[in-house]
């Protein structure tokens, strides 16, 4: 996991180098509250969180069709560091890759960033065994902010603020794993490193009509998970998709599909959970297999799209998750039919599985 997000971190910065007067430095200060969602959260979030966060920023000019149909939105990397003012929680660090989008004529700025992150503290069963949050040192991390933005200020000096939530989670690939969101005040200043970037629309492009026809799509998920049992160990999971999309306009298609999920880690489970509570009368040999169907919207940017899915499970003979789950994440068009992507799969806010990715459009 950490490879393929330093991959993502990397990848941000390609074209940085092709225009430097691009670039733009911003720096927040943030500070809030932490939102608990599981009742062995309440306990550990007596402080404000409070952080900064840098982000270096390539402002596009208009060079590429993607860059004008998204408003010139910017792309980067960041860096984010949280105290949670909590001695089981500690500090996380967090670097990883961006996109900013523009709205109400520039000033309205939605962030939206993924990374992975770096606890201090990590839960530990004789140093640290309140920390249910952190099952691992190393974590996803999802942030999504709205903010008021002037990048011009003064000369090359912009201002922002605005709210950003912030989201740490293992996926589960080690428990404990509540993981933890916060909410937070973003204060602060942008530095353009140059007063002569200009953006240039492309008026000579031709508008075209990006509706296409029905296509199908087969995707395996994969990766590492364990248990809600701390210490059960880890194992692999296999979830294979199959699904209809259709594209409707130049930013959005929809999609329809089933899946089957094949996680040996509730197979250990369901024979722990047969052993410890016999009264639940769960036999040890119930079917850990799950069959689910889902509708989803894909935001498609250029070779980047944003996936989201929702689902509910027609086949789960073990009921210990509710029904619904759902997905979000990124996918990369290798080329119009080869894809890749990075997801995570959670129930409303429990994660159950980081999940890589690989499909084929027909």
């Amino acid at each position: 996991m950490r490879k393929i997000y330093l991959l993502f971190f990397l990848c941000s910065f390609v074209g940085f180098g092709q225009n430097t007067n691009a670039l733009s430095l911003e720096a927040s200060i943030l500070r809030g509250n932490a939102l608990p969602h599981t009742e062995d959260m309440y306990h550990l979030v007596n402080g404000h969180p409070q952080g900064v966060m840098l982000s270096l920023v390539n402002r596009t000019d208009g060079s590429k069709e993607w860059h004008q149909a998204y408003n010139f939105p910017d792309y980067g990397a960041y860096f984010l560091y949280q105290d949670f003012n909590s001695q089981p929680l500690g500090q996380n660090y967090a670097v990883g890759a961006l996109y900013n989008f523009y709205f109400w004529n520039r000033h309205l700025q939605l962030k939206l960033s993924q990374g992975i992150a770096f606890t201090t503290n990590p839960y530990d069963k004789v140093e640290n065994s309140k920390n249910k949050a952190f099952g691992s040192k190393f974590m996803g991390n999802t942030n999504i902010g709205l903010a008021y933005d002037n990048q011009n200020l003064f000369k090359n000096i912009g201002f922002h603020a605005g709210i950003l939530f912030t989201h740490y989670s293992n996926g589960r690939m080690k428990s404990p794993n509540s993981g933890i969101n916060t909410y937070v005040l973003n204060l602060g200043l942008n530095y353009n490193f140059s007063e002569d970037f200009v953006r240039k629309p492309d008026t000579t492009t031709v508008a075209k009509s990006y509706k296409e026809p029905i296509h199908y799509n087969f995707v395996l998920r994969t990766g590492i998970n364990e248990n809600p049992i701390i210490n059960s160990g880890q194992f692999p999971f296999y979830h294979i998709g199959f699904y209809a999309d259709k594209r409707l306009n130049r930013k959005s298609a929809l999609q329809l599909g089933a899946e089957l999920f094949l996680t040996k880690s509730i197979q250990e489970y369901i024979k722990y959970y047969s052993v410890a509570y016999p009264e639940e009368n769960i036999s040890a040999n119930t079917d850990y297999k799950r069959i689910g169907i889902f509708v989803g919207h894909e935001l498609l940017i250029n070779r980047i799209s944003l996936e989201a899915q929702v689902g509910y499970y027609a086949y789960q003979p073990f009921k210990k998750d509710i029904p619904i789950y759902d997905r979000v994440g990124v996918k990369y068009y290798f080329t119009d039919k080869l894809f890749g992507g990075f997801t995570i799969k959670t129930h409303l806010f429990l994660a159950e599985a980081l999940e890589f990715g690989l499909g084929y459009r027909l």
